[in-house]
């Protein structure tokens, strides 16, 4: 019975997490370049279950073995494994703002493979992210919203001096006759980024591969690839299945209880 409580008490936490994952999607909905998380579930290793008897053998001395009868197997419960973001491409709107840019894939030699812009974070460490929204800071560098720099293909901050430019769609910038090539990177396995919050991820990433086409198209914004629809739909299905275990978990609760108040009379 407690083997039973505790497997219900572990499907109530997995969707509790999921729960929480989508709730995150859908508050993020609107956040240029977002990447929604889905929540894996796994189940707990599964125990095989016998039966323990015993087999008169006609000695005679009455001889008694202990025997065994598999009859199946037991599940335990499962957890999240894992939360991982869907690297889709997300839509592309029109903003007319000249600093704002949309990283477009186009051909990528790999399925799970992915474009980032480059920028620098607070610690002067190398972060990716899709979200185009920059802007130009006090000191005439190409920043995020955050006051990230926005690195070219050097490593380097983008110095603007204030002063407007132009993006070319293989991602150049021309600011007043100087050429600029952004810094996009490529990763084969965007799975293996890990999300650090502000639309940033950590990872290994290089060179653009021979036979990658994208584009960079200025005055647009990608936005978020979260199904808000779906998410809700999901949102639902997944705080049912929260309740079918609560009441679960009610009824052992309930069992054990009368169990004990009954056992406890007989004493």
């Amino acid at each position: 019975m407690l083997r039973g409580f505790y497997t219900a008490a572990s499907g109530m936490i997995s969707q509790q997490r999921q729960q929480e994952a989508l709730s995150n999607n859908i508050a993020n909905a609107n956040t240029p370049g977002y990447k929604s998380d889905q929540a894996t579930l796994r189940a707990f290793p599964e125990m095989l279950i016998h039966e323990m008897g015993n087999r008169n053998i006609p000695t005679t001395t009455g001889l008694n073995l202990p025997t065994q009868n598999p009859l199946g197997t037991l599940n335990t419960g499962v957890y999240v494994h894992e939360m991982v973001p869907n690297h889709g491409q997300g839509d592309v709107k029109e903003t007319g703002i000249g600093t704002d840019l949309a990283l477009v894939n186009g051909t990528l030699p790999d399925e799970t493979g992915s474009l980032f812009f480059t920028v620098q974070n607070e610690d002067g460490e190398v972060r990716y992210t899709r979200n185009g929204n920059f802007t130009v800071d006090g000191q005439g560098f190409l920043v995020t919203t955050q006051g990230y720099y926005v690195l070219d293909q050097a490593g380097n901050p983008i110095q603007t001096d204030g002063m407007e430019f132009q993006v070319m769609e293989n991602g150049t910038l021309d600011v007043a006759g100087q050429q600029i090539p952004l810094g996009i990177a490529y990763t084969a396995n965007a799975n293996d980024f890990e999300k650090e919050g502000n639309g940033l991820f950590n990872g290994e990433a290089g060179a653009i591969p021979v036979g990658t086409t994208f584009s960079v198209q200025q005055g647009f914004l990608e936005q978020s690839n979260v199904d808000a629809l779906q998410s809700m739909t999901s949102m639902m299905e997944s705080y049912r299945m929260f309740e079918t275990n609560q009441r679960v978990l009610k009824a052992y609760d309930e069992s054990l209880g009368k169990a004990v108040s009954e056992i406890g009379r007989l004493g």
